[in-house]
């Protein structure tokens, strides 16, 4: 009976310090602080891999991103290249909300994507129909991307389904201005 009672008690604790998480407000005094509309302008370059649930690199890729605004809606035209050869394409529609907030949309984006931004930090989420053997599967995202400097942003992403990680994808963009 001791042992039910210090696992139920062991379990609750799991569950409440699973539900604690990092907000992207926790980043708000942090520099230097990321101008989405200043950042995203221009060609960037990009260098990134994915990540399976064990760690092992999966695939590798470059992009080269295009990026322009009009007012508050931004456009992030990006070509990617994979280590296997194959080439992708993806156009982002962003626009900023009136609370700073932003929200995006591309081709492959299941719904809308939803961007948090505070000090050097970005948070967006989003679901991504994702090709995979034929079959097209829809993943969670949570995606974080923090400014380093004026030219160097680092970008980690968190893939999931049902809850269940599915791998991470790590990504540095550099502007070419």
């Amino acid at each position: 009976m001791k042992l039910k009672k210090m696992l139920a008690a062991a379990f609750g604790a799991l569950l409440l310090t699973g539900c604690a998480g990092v907000e992207v407000s926790d980043y708000r005094a942090e520099t230097p602080r990321l101008d989405l509309q200043e950042y995203f302008k221009g060609r960037l370059d990009a260098q990134g891999m994915f990540q399976d649930r064990s760690g092992r690199v999966v695939k590798r890729f470059k992009v080269i991103i295009q990026a322009s605004w009009k007012g508050d809606v931004g456009t992030l035209d990006e070509d990617f290249t994979y280590s296997d050869g194959t080439k992708q394409r993806r156009v982002w529609t962003l626009v900023r909300q009136a609370d700073g907030s932003y929200t995006g949309r591309a081709d492959d984006v299941v719904g809308e994507a939803r961007g948090e931004l505070a000090g050097n930090a970005l948070r967006w989420r989003y679901v991504l129909a994702l090709p995979v053997d034929g079959k097209v599967y829809h993943v969670d995202f949570d995606d974080w991307m923090f400014l380093m400097d004026d030219k160097v942003m680092l970008n980690r992403s968190a893939m999931s389904k049902f809850g269940f990680e599915l791998g991470q994808v790590t990504l540095s963009f550099t502007r070419q201005d």
